[in-house]
């Protein structure tokens, strides 16, 4: 096992390596790609051949994965050789320019995680609850004040998450437009490195006129909290800008995903719509969001790593300086974790999911994400109790082209 585990990439006795990320079955888009399944129920070590003809490792079970995420032998820096990129682009930012936090290894990253951990602290979350309460049923206003059928998308699941990063980070919600505009840029793998450099660019320009700004007349924000570390040389102007581009837009995007593809998947669930619908039980509510979670795994080109010794895992060898690919989609749906993983079940105990990642590197906004979904997902379906979709789901444009799955549109009515 571990000789055939550790061969050089190819086609070995394992058989052809399959290209990664693959696709999601036809009418089924709310499941992990049937050949990614496959692999999960045949090995828990896999190459696969990502765009650039590298051949990673892809590490498909649970127990595994949640091992790799927490192992400091295990690299996020993407400027060291061997890095499985998920595109041009990733394999473009690492050439000569300083990292990102999230692609920051310890003790840089856990210098600047600590600079920024306070402001999404669970209580300073909950305090958020009734002006996301509030921006939510403005929303909602609107689209039951505007024509049928609406895109929830645009009406709700894309402004909402605007509205909130935009208050905590104290930026003016009226650039929302522009920064949803250069951010989505970097997250589709279809971008162009020069298309990538100059939307970074101008997000990383705007950031650092937002900083000057609060220099000069700071708020209680956390862009004025960067400003703060910038002026008592904790944190350099162009490193706090970076940040704030980061903050900017995995506060939004991410979010706004998981709200369109959530209430898609509730919708194609109408007993389990019901459950989150008729509650008044934050515990029920809570759990019902863990679920979709976990049943979505938005995330959908997995988190990526790099071997920095050789590491024994699954029955076999990952030698230092290899690529390490981990799906939260096979970890998610791990039927020793997750029994029947492929049922929406609103009521099961899914907080063990990986959608947020684990480890020193899982996702600093959780509590706030997890919040925004509480709020949009029981008010949605308590204040329009009879949303239903306004077009056929094979005619919905799913994002394959992203490294965060959703939808572009959801033509929805009632």
């Amino acid at each position: 096992m571990s000789d055939m585990l550790t061969h050089t990439a190819g086609e070995d006795s394992a058989g052809p390596v399959p290209d990664f990320p693959m696709p999601r079955a036809a009418g089924c888009p709310f499941d992990p790609p049937p050949a990614l399944l496959n692999l999960h129920a045949e090995t828990p070590l896999a190459r696969v051949r990502l765009w650039d003809g590298s051949t990673p490792w892809l590490v498909t079970r649970y127990e595994d994965q949640k091992a790799l995420l927490s192992d400091p032998r295990c690299s996020v820096d993407l400027a060291r050789p061997g890095f499985p990129y998920s595109s041009p682009v990733f394999r473009e930012a690492a050439k000569g320019n300083s990292p990102s936090f999230l692609n920051m290894d310890d003790p840089e990253h856990a210098r600047i995680r600590r600079m920024v951990t306070a402001p999404f602290a669970i209580k300073r979350m909950e305090a958020m609850r009734p002006a996301v309460q509030r921006m939510t049923d403005g929303l909602i206003d609107g689209m039951l004040a505007g024509p049928k059928p609406a895109d929830l998308v645009a009406a709700l699941a894309l402004p909402l998450p605007s509205l909130v990063i935009c208050e905590l980070l104290g930026v003016p919600y009226e650039d929302h437009e522009f920064f949803q505009r250069n951010s989505e840029v970097g997250l589709r793998r279809d971008a162009t490195p020069e298309q990538t450099r100059e939307s970074s660019g101008e997000l990383l320009k705007y950031l650092m006129d937002q900083l000057d700004r609060k220099l000069a007349d700071p708020g209680d924000d956390l862009l004025s909290e960067l400003a703060t570390r910038v002026a008592s040389g904790d944190l350099p102007r162009f490193e706090a800008a970076k940040l704030g581009v980061l903050l900017l837009g995995a506060g939004h995007e991410t979010t706004a995903n998981m709200i369109a593809l959530g209430t898609l998947a509730l919708l194609e669930h109408p007993d389990q719509l019901a459950v989150v619908r008729d509650t008044d039980d934050p515990k029920v509510l809570a759990g019902a969001v863990e679920e979709l979670l976990r049943y979505l795994s938005i995330i959908h080109v997995g988190n990526r790593r790099l071997a920095l010794e050789d590491i024994e895992i699954g029955g076999g060898t990952i030698r230092a300086g290899e690529g390490v690919i981990l799906p939260g989609a096979t970890a998610n749906w791990d039927p020793e974790y997750f029994p029947e993983p492929e049922r929406l079940d609103v009521r099961r105990d899914a907080r063990r999911h990986l959608t947020f990642s684990f480890g020193i590197h899982q996702c600093l906004g959780q509590p706030l994400a997890r919040l925004e979904l509480q709020v949009v997902y029981s008010t949605l379906l308590r204040r329009i109790p009879t949303l239903r979709l306004a077009t056929e789901p094979a005619r919905i444009p799913f994002k394959e082209d992203g490294l965060v799955y959703g939808t572009y549109e959801l033509p929805v009515t009632w």
